[in-house]
């Protein structure tokens, strides 16, 4: 079993370009550690970085307490499984498969094994002498899954593996690699842009903006209790209502309504509200938080609608609130009055965009 650790990690191509400032991250035997982030964040770098593709401007990175920073790739014992695939095309599918292992002069009957536990396990076995272009793209992904777990290695590495697969075929690929990878127990470095990806498959994700981990936890704190507003922002869609409000005392005023603010040492003259759309209610009368607006967009989302609230005081196209509801609830389409949960309403710094009440909880031990 190998643990990977990397501490302090940075690349800089220029004073100008640093795709990686400073991250530090560990990854278990048996965790999927997904790398989440927009374009540019630094994710590709990582994973490049920790298979030796590239060499770090300044870190360490270690597999199971062995240095490898400055090793090669071959000598790092990782397999990765490239966006574009990257099978020979003139070869077939067992010897796409087979490739790595006799490149290490792995014995015959042993490459024969592991090639045919590889291919039953992801159901190859009746394309085994098919060449790539012969296949869909979801086959050949799987034969790169396939050619990677042949090689038995201490991490595994993905760079965006789905990205290039029709919506159905990447819900089904995605499936099939959570069931693998559950069995592997190896550390496993997943990259994607995809949050979907990152919730679904991993057990632990790290949300990247500009070279830095935003956050570093379990996809449902991810979700539930994001650090910062980008996290807030980049992960859920619809995306989380952010407003930046102004404050009398202590409340917060979202138009014409006042939302009490949380116990925080300070009242602040500005705050930035959080809820996400699916956690704004249609009022009901047990509902003590509620605010009126105009619903000024309706979208059909199939089993939701997602409505935009211009709230009822505010000025012309200030403030709107976003909610998503089930089809079957009905509304005013002149006015509504919607209810603002506590327990899922999110306060953020003006300033430095941090999450408040939990900033609050460490400064107290909490």
């Amino acid at each position: 079993m190998a643990k990977l650790e990397i501490r302090n990690l940075n690349k800089t191509y220029t004073p100008k370009v640093i795709p990686v400032k400073d991250v530090s991250l560990t990854v278990e035997d048996d965790e999927f550690l997904t790398l989440l982030g927009p374009s540019g964040c630094g994710k590709s770098t990582i994973l490049r970085l920790i298979a030796g593709l590239e060499a770090p401007t300044r870190g360490r990175i270690t597999i199971g307490n062995r240095d490898v920073t400055n090793l090669p790739p071959g000598d790092r014992n990782i397999a990765m499984v490239f966006q574009s695939y990257a099978l020979y095309p003139h070869m077939t599918v067992y010897d796409n498969i087979a490739s790595g292992l006799k490149l290490k002069k792995t014995p015959t009957e042993e490459i024969k094994g592991r090639v045919a536990e590889a291919a039953r396990s992801l159901g190859l076995e009746e394309l085994m002498n098919r060449k790539p272009g012969q296949m869909s793209g979801g086959q050949r992904q799987r034969v790169a899954l396939a050619r990677a777990l042949v090689r038995n290695p201490d991490v595994f590495l993905l760079d965006e593996p789905l990205s290039n697969l029709d919506a159905l075929l990447r819900e089904k690929v995605r499936a099939e690699i959570k069931q693998l990878f559950a069995e592997q127990r190896v550390p496993v470095v997943y990259v994607t842009h995809d949050q979907t990806e990152a919730m679904t498959l991993s057990t632990k994700v790290a949300v990247l903006n500009k070279g830095l981990v935003q956050q570093l936890d379990a996809p449902s704190r991810i979700y539930n209790n994001p650090a910062n507003l980008f996290v807030a922002g980049f992960v859920g869609s619809p995306q989380m209502n952010l407003l930046t409000l102004n404050c009398q005392g202590r409340y917060a005023m979202l138009g014409d309504f006042r939302v009490h603010l949380p116990d925080i040492p300070t009242s602040p003259s500005q705050i930035v509200f959080g809820i996400r759309p699916e956690n704004v209610r249609v009022a009901a009368a047990e509902y003590p938080h509620t605010i009126k607006g105009r619903v000024i967009l309706t979208e059909n989302l199939g089993m939701n609608y997602l409505i935009s609230v211009r709230v009822r005081g505010s000025q012309a196209d200030s403030i709107i609130l976003r909610a998503l509801l089930p089809t079957d609830q009905s509304w005013n389409e002149e006015e509504i009055t919607l209810a603002l949960p506590p327990q899922f309403i999110h306060w953020f710094d003006v300033q430095t965009g941090d999450d408040i009440v939990s900033r609050q909880k460490l400064a107290v031990g909490g």
